[in-house]
């Protein structure tokens, strides 16, 4: 038991650390690249991007594999002294998922559904796309996210610090 609690803890921490990275290259350098192009190359980026990153890789290992590493990380620490470090990365990390479901999603579907850059008015679509709102909120969910990630990183050495304790 103890070999699966620190497993899932490790995979959690890693997966929670990928996706504060990808958040992090988006706030980075491509939303800033990008804010840099002209309406078309924007639309067409993003679009491809966005198209790109929905993969069971990113999606499945990454994004809810974080989630799920972490809750099971947490019952399976029930009476460790990781376990109120591994609940509030948790929480932090649910925060990020709702925020990209419920706003950095729906954002990124309707510039997909705007259709083809080649097609269709795509300044109106980077309008109606709200740039700002979306790099807002990515900038939420990656320091949540980089939060959670230290915090596993603090459940790991408890945990490890425990098991050489008598």
């Amino acid at each position: 038991m103890d070999g699966l609690r620190v497993a899932s803890l490790m995979l959690a921490t890693m997966t929670t650390g990928l996706v504060a990275g990808v958040y992090a290259i988006y706030a980075n350098a491509f939303m800033p690249g990008l804010a840099k192009t002209d309406d078309r190359t924007f639309v067409s980026a993003f679009q491809a991007v966005d198209r790109a990153i929905v993969n069971p890789l990113f999606l499945g290992l990454g994004f809810v594999g974080a989630l799920l590493f972490t809750l099971l990380a947490g019952l399976l620490s029930l009476k460790e002294k990781a376990l109120p470090w591994i609940a509030v990365a948790f929480v932090l990390y649910l925060v990020t998922v709702i925020l990209t479901i419920a706003v950095n999603v729906p954002l990124n579907d309707a510039l997909k559904a705007a259709g083809d850059p080649a097609t269709i008015d795509v300044a109106a679509a980077r309008a109606a796309f709200d740039e700002a709102k979306w790099v807002t909120f990515n900038l939420v969910r990656t320091l949540l996210a980089l939060v959670s990630f230290g915090i596993l990183g603090w459940a790991l050495y408890l945990t490890g610090k425990s098991a050489v304790q008598p």
